[in-house]
């Protein structure tokens, strides 16, 4: 079959390359990718058409017999992407815009999970800045978190230590309008210790498919210091939702929401990726994200051996209950992101990059491109995450030195990662 993957990140080039490597797949085209999409060959890049213009996705869809559209970003899916191919005939793999409210509100997910006695924070919801502003003003407990209800490319989420960086956040979310619309509405909510992991799972509204799991890390410091920013590394397996912690995930997280969306007349056949927080009371909801998570896909498809174009043609069918179980390798997967200087605030693009091609040689390493274009014939830094590099290992050590070993083969000016990934799931075990 054909595919049509939307977007042009590090996720999209990672889907592309899993997708060329499915035996039944036969194309893969990328719109609009990214240079390091297009330099690789891991799809042919559509360059010209950007993720937000669904009438030329669609025409090219048509005009080329696309068996599969496959939709990366959350963006066009919140803004009903899979409505507009499906009113035009056309299979694609995502929800629609009513399912896609998952993660365009954390309103709407927040109140799904309380009417379905999903495990999460206790919080409230704001739509004027006086009466947030009161609130925290009244709070006896710290830290709180604070939410821009709307998407805000992972970086609404202000985790506030105190009482002023509580008032600061809502005025920066509310008054000084940092996320834009994302911040018509904030969610004020409990903080909750403990320790974070993702998982991801394909559904098609009735049956669950469970990926490998994975945990990111999001804060740009070491040991977690800093800002948050889209993620800076991450690896699979988690150790902590491993297990009998992960049919509990499975039980009373992620059944329950396929439930909830189904009770509410949403037909959902998409990704349900869902952010924990392990707390000692057990697992616990964050956020969901309705696509594939960014950086957690670099190291969750290395680790699938079943056919992945399968599963997802089978999910947009509604067929889920037929494909079975997938296959995954023992072999652990860790990825390390590098950025630009001075990301997740301003940062200056255009830096060339040397290296690639030795990090991409060395055994069981590869490379994803999230921003990085063409110039002159050589690929230059075009965004805040520029690459992430990965690798696997029979474990999370030999994964993680393979990884950090392929980093340090590649330079551009500026360049920054973190040099702790991976080490909780090391201290864990």
């Amino acid at each position: 079959m054909k595919v049509l993957v939307v977007g042009g990140g590090g996720r999209e080039h990672a889907l592309c390359m899993r997708l060329q490597s499915s035996p039944s797949v036969s194309h893969v085209y990328c719109a609009p990718g990214n240079g390091g999409i297009e330099q690789s060959g891991a799809a042919g890049c559509l360059t010209d058409i950007v993720a937000s213009n669904f009438e030329r996705l669609a025409k090219f869809a048509k005009d080329e017999s696309i068996d599969l559209t496959v939709v990366g970003p959350e963006a066009p899916l919140v803004a009903g992407i899979v409505d507009y191919f499906r009113e035009e005939g056309l299979r694609i793999y995502g929800p629609d815009k009513r399912g896609a409210q998952l993660e365009g509100s954390k309103e709407f997910a927040k109140s799904l999970f309380e009417r379905n006695n999903i495990p999460t924070a206790s919080y409230r919801v704001f739509t004027e800045f006086a009466e947030a502003k009161a609130y925290v003003e009244a709070h006896e407990f710290f830290p709180v978190v604070v939410k821009a209800d709307g998407i805000a490319a992972g970086k609404g989420v202000l985790i506030c230590e105190t009482r002023e960086q509580a008032l600061e956040g809502l005025a920066e979310i509310m008054v000084e309008r940092r996320f834009g619309e994302a911040g018509d509405k904030v969610v004020v909510e409990e903080f909750l210790r403990g320790e974070e992991a993702s998982v991801h799972a394909v559904t098609d509204g009735e049956t669950l498919v469970v990926l490998p799991t994975s945990q990111d890390h999001k804060r740009i410091g070491d040991n977690d210091t800093g800002p948050n920013t889209g993620g800076m590394g991450a690896y699979s397996p988690a150790p902590v939702v491993e297990g009998a912690l992960l049919d509990k995930v499975i039980k009373t997280i992620l059944v329950p929401t396929m439930h909830g969306l189904r009770q509410d007349g949403i037909d959902y056949r998409g990704t349900l990726y869902a952010g924990l927080m392990i707390t000692r009371g057990g697992p616990r909801i964050l956020e969901y994200n309705v696509r594939f998570g960014d950086p957690e896909t670099q190291v969750i498809l290395p680790r699938i051996t079943s056919d992945f174009g399968e599963l997802l043609f089978a999910a947009a069918d509604k067929k889920l209950a037929d494909y079975g179980t997938i296959e995954e390798s023992p072999d652990a997967c860790v990825g390390i992101v590098l950025a630009s200087e001075g990301y997740p605030g301003k940062y200056h693009a255009g830096k060339p990059i040397s290296g690639l091609d030795t990090a991409g040689a060395m055994p069981g390493v590869a490379v994803c491109h999230a921003g990085t274009s063409q110039r002159d014939g050589r690929l230059v830094t075009a965004g805040g995450r520029v690459l992430c590099v990965t690798a696997t290992g029979p474990g999370i050590a030999e994964a993680r030195e393979a990884a950090y070993a392929g980093v340090k083969q590649i330079d551009f000016e500026g360049a920054y990662y973190r040099t702790d990934i991976a080490n909780r799931a090391l201290s864990r075990a």
